[in-house]
């Protein structure tokens, strides 16, 4: 990370505009396909599926991973291994009981190696397996954050912890990340100020974005406010439990309505969908 801020950092002196966003946790989220080589991947899951269980391509994947390549993103040669992989979301119900456990875990249940069980567990699952995958250290996370043309984002969706969706098991991020940061980089740790914090969730991605009536507070912009207590906010979401709401949140209004209020969602849907200059109606 000290690289790639330095790197960041001269493009931007010497005038391009360059930037970034961040989750701050030191897992990531993917589908558990990306483990194997692009090529592997050619022609959608069915070929994948296909060249999973035709043992001479297994053995060229297998190859492929454990070979230090700057050809492609090989995440498997980027965790220490297969405890640093957390099963998250499984297409199919006889798998669920695996949801939240490690690859090292269901390896060890299967009797085979980390390499084999990703191979077959896509098969089993139809390739619509998603991870965690603990590849980054804190001390980077942290570095990252900090840096002042960092936005906070997250790329997880926004689903009810009820019903069928509540079934799901997403990263942590998708509940936890904004009072993650609040918590422990302003609260605890000292590393942002609150302002800074703010900035970095509202005004600075919606600049970069372009969206200029949003992401800040004055006369004339859309009314999107939250009201916290900056002693009491606290993310509660966990990889193993992730579908939890955070502390400490006590009024989130969009375009002026409640949307959460006192701590307890209203059920309005105010929201408007924000389109880019680059959208035609069709």
């Amino acid at each position: 990370m000290p690289l790639v801020v330095d790197r960041i950092a001269k493009a931007r002196a010497q005038g391009i505009d360059v930037a970034a966003d961040t989750y701050a946790y030191t897992a990531w989220s993917n589908g558990l396909a990306a483990f194997t080589p692009p090529w592997a991947n050619d022609g959608g899951k069915e070929q994948l599926l296909r060249r999973l269980k035709d043992p001479a391509m297994r053995a060229k994947m297998r190859q492929d991973m454990l070979t230090p390549s700057d050809k492609w993103d090989n995440e498997w040669l980027e965790i220490e291994g297969p405890d640093d992989v957390l099963i998250c979301a499984v297409n199919h119900r006889e798998l669920l009981r695996y949801q939240g456990r490690r690859l090292s875990e269901v390896a060890a249940e299967w009797h085979e190696d980390a390499i084999d069980t990703i191979f077959d567990f896509l098969i089993r699952d139809e390739a619509a397996t998603s991870v965690a995958a603990f590849g980054m250290s804190e001390p980077d996370v942290a570095l990252a954050l900090q840096q002042p043309w960092v936005s906070v984002g997250t790329d997880d969706s926004a689903t009810s912890p009820e019903g069928i969706l509540g079934a799901d098991h997403p990263h942590p991020r998708a509940y936890g990340t904004f009072p993650r940061i609040l918590a422990r980089y302003v609260r605890e740790e000292g590393k942002l100020s609150l302002a800074d914090a703010i900035r970095k969730f509202t005004a600075l991605p919606a600049q970069r974005e372009h969206l200029s009536d949003r992401g800040v507070i004055k006369q004339g912009v859309w009314a999107d406010l939250v009201v916290f207590d900056p002693g009491l906010i606290q993310d509660v979401a966990t990889y193993d439990n992730p579908n939890r709401f955070p502390q400490g949140m006590s009024y989130v209004l969009v375009n002026g309505v409640p949307v959460i209020e006192e701590g307890r969602m209203t059920g309005a849907l105010p929201g408007k969908v924000l389109r880019g200059p680059g959208y035609v109606r069709q």
